[in-house]
């Protein structure tokens, strides 16, 4: 594993050197996945970044957990724009009691239809993420979303702790891991390398990687500046190198923070893997422009839909 000094070290060397290097980790396709946001608002917690706090009143469209039936032909028109697999989402701190059941219903319905199944549905005990995984979950996705030493600045309501457990006990039921973090939300250089060093350790399957898109009437609205172009190929790229086996996707604020030529740059040295479509709150490219960009970059999807002609 590196060590916090050396990936500083990347991180600050010549972008092209630097870029070269995370490339020699690359996979050989691009995965795409989906996600269907399954329930949504009213959530406990005050992570300042986050348009679904009750705290704040960003006025987005709530609404209960959605039936199995709308996921299913979420999940299908996911695969049909080149996903692998399909993750239900849903708002709040833990699995709502009421609705635990309902999620592994559909957890087993995806299986059925035979898509690789992801559930994004808050911090798990042991007992949850027992079902969970004799329901047949294929992935789990939780993220830390910043390092240690930073979290309290982004949430108080829970801690680093409770994320960590989580992971542990996904992996302690043998499902596969997603997670990752959100970046430009105020850390500094030095705490971009603890998150790659912290993610080294969980060494999940797939890390995502979130550009903070600020959102009105949260805490974080005016971040815009917090983090550039530049320094989003910076840490994807030590990301890369400190977790060569992981994924690293391109996931939240893709569209809205990131250039055309930058994202060709991060999908042909840093990234093996993006969310495809629209992400909770905010929107992203259309599936044709996301493969374009791929491909572009010298790459091919590992889902059906291979090519489009640029």
């Amino acid at each position: 594993m590196k060590t916090k000094d050396e990936l500083l070290n990347l991180y600050n060397m010549n972008l092209e050197d630097l870029l070269k290097e995370s490339g020699k980790y690359l996979k050989d396709e691009v995965e795409f996945c989906s996600i269907v946001n399954a329930r949504s608002g009213k959530c406990s917690q005050n992570c300042k970044y986050c348009a679904q706090s009750s705290f704040y009143n960003t006025e987005i469209e709530t609404y209960p957990l959605i039936d199995t039936e709308t996921v299913i032909q979420a999940a299908k028109d996911g695969i049909n724009n080149g996903a692998d697999r399909i993750a239900i989402v849903t708002s709040g701190k833990t699995p709502d009691e009421s609705d635990f059941n309902k999620m592994l219903d559909m957890i087993k319905a995806l299986n059925k239809e035979g898509i690789k199944s992801c559930a994004s549905i808050g911090i798990l005990n042991d007992e949850q993420a027992k079902k969970l995984a004799e329901a047949g979950l294929v992935r789990f996705h939780h993220n830390i979303n910043t390092c240690r030493s930073y979290y309290p600045e982004i949430c108080t309501t829970h801690t680093y702790e409770d994320r960590i457990n989580t992971a542990k006990l996904v992996k302690k039921y043998s499902m596969e891991l997603c997670c990752g973090v959100i970046i430009g939300m105020g850390e500094t250089t030095e705490q971009r390398a603890e998150m790659a060093l912290e993610l080294a350790a969980i060494n999940p399957d797939s890390i995502p990687v979130n550009i903070l898109t600020p959102i009105p009437k949260t805490p974080f609205e005016n971040y815009w500046n917090k983090i550039d172009e530049e320094n989003v190929l910076r840490t994807l790229a030590i990301f890369k190198i400190a977790c060569p086996d992981s994924s690293i996707r391109i996931a939240g604020g893709k569209k809205a923070r990131l250039s055309e030529e930058t994202l060709e740059k991060a999908f042909k040295y840093c990234a093996d893997s993006a969310i495809v479509g629209n992400y909770l709150t905010t929107t992203g490219f259309t599936p044709d422009e996301d493969i374009k960009l791929i491909n572009k970059a010298g790459r091919k999807l590992s889902g059906k839909r291979r090519y489009v002609t640029i």
